[in-house]
């Protein structure tokens, strides 16, 4: 199966408040707004993970190695073998959708609407567990993660387990157990298992969600990926995955989590391809509008939009020295030609994405 080996100091850069664009070496180059983004084809419907599949080991873990090759040739489909310029956007929905299913696996009312607006509308400053949930797959979404100390404290704050663990044993085992594994599913069982077993002393929902996000973060390592893409955690309560009478979902420190996970990853990955087909396709749209614009800085309005699940106008005004009318006016235009979506249906306080 895929084995690569990127990012082997496991580096975490000091975290800026956005992460770096995708496929591309400066920030201050933008997207070239002339480029044709490449087609992405749907998953054949032999690849697809069906409910029949679960109890087959074997089948799952064949599915789940072609549509990860399927995803890691996305993740490298852009300019001189880099990221499509909208890996960034397709990070941070998949991040949203993840929170959002672990904020219902918690109890909380947030739902990925709420989500999304306390992320985007709230001013960055205090918010509820389940939006603490959604900043930790948003922020390790867009950078390579270092299995140390520091790293690892601020991931257990995000769920409510700094105070719970010994981080300095848990990132010795951790880097133990993905420099062992012997390819990326076995790396993403191993290490979430480890760091259930480390977090027993949390709330078992807590604990589950700390692992899942570093079973991805397992894998995007092993794969030479820049950064982890979220994906067990937007399919985990799936009911394609449940097994036995009382309908179980797979959890971490199952005694078959590592045969279950190969039928999460089948499943997530499959349903990332299906998002960043949908999110190529809106690219382009979004370059073949461009030429249209007489907005200044419009190259970095689309930058901003590649980059992220959605943006509001008030914020672009802010980054992209427009004024919030002008502002307004773009986003009505670039929604007028089909190049992005108005996400809330609001009269107000919109917030605009591919």
């Amino acid at each position: 199966m895929l084995q690569s080996d990127s990012c082997d100091s496991f580096e975490l850069d000091p975290l800026p408040t956005e992460g770096p664009p995708r496929g591309r070496t400066r920030r201050d180059s933008g997207p070239s707004l002339s480029q044709n983004v490449r087609e992405i084809q749907p998953l054949p419907r032999w690849a697809r993970f069906e409910a029949s599949a679960r109890d087959d080991a074997k089948t799952a873990a064949f599915l789940a190695g072609a549509n990860l090759l399927a995803l890691d040739q996305i993740l490298r489909s852009g300019e001189a073998g880099g990221e499509p310029v909208f890996s960034g956007a397709l990070r941070q929905r998949l991040a949203l959708k993840a929170a959002a299913t672990c904020a219902r696996l918690s109890r909380f009312r947030e739902d990925e609407t709420a989500l999304r607006d306390a992320e985007h509308l709230g001013g960055g400053g205090e918010t509820s567990p389940a939006g603490r949930v959604h900043r930790l797959f948003r922020l390790f979404a867009s950078r390579c993660v270092r299995l140390d100390v520091a790293t690892l404290s601020l991931a257990a704050e995000h769920v409510g387990a700094q105070d719970a663990v010994n981080v300095q044993e848990l990132a010795d085992a951790l880097r133990k157990v993905v420099a062992n594994a012997s390819d990326p599913l076995a790396a993403a069982a191993a290490a979430s298992e480890a760091a259930t077993s480390y977090l027993a002393a949390v709330s078992p929902i807590d604990g589950e969600i700390f692992a899942l996000w570093f079973a991805d973060v397992a894998l995007a390592q092993k794969l030479g990926w820049q950064a982890p893409v979220p994906l067990l955690a937007t399919v985990i309560a799936h009911p394609a995955l449940r097994s036995g009478p009382n309908g179980r979902r797979p959890r971490p420190g199952d005694r078959d989590w590592s045969n279950a996970l190969a039928g999460v990853y089948a499943l997530a990955a499959g349903e990332a391809m299906d998002l960043a087909g949908a999110l190529s396709r809106q690219t382009q749209k979004l370059f073949d509008a461009a030429p249209k614009l007489r907005a200044k800085d419009a190259a970095r309005v689309i930058e901003m939009l590649l980059d992220d699940d959605c943006v509001s106008a008030a914020r672009v005004a802010k980054r992209a020295k427009l004024s919030d009318r002008s502002a307004r006016r773009l986003f009505d235009r670039l929604t007028e030609l089909g190049a992005v979506r108005e996400l809330t249906g609001r009269a107000n306080f919109r917030l605009y994405g591919l």
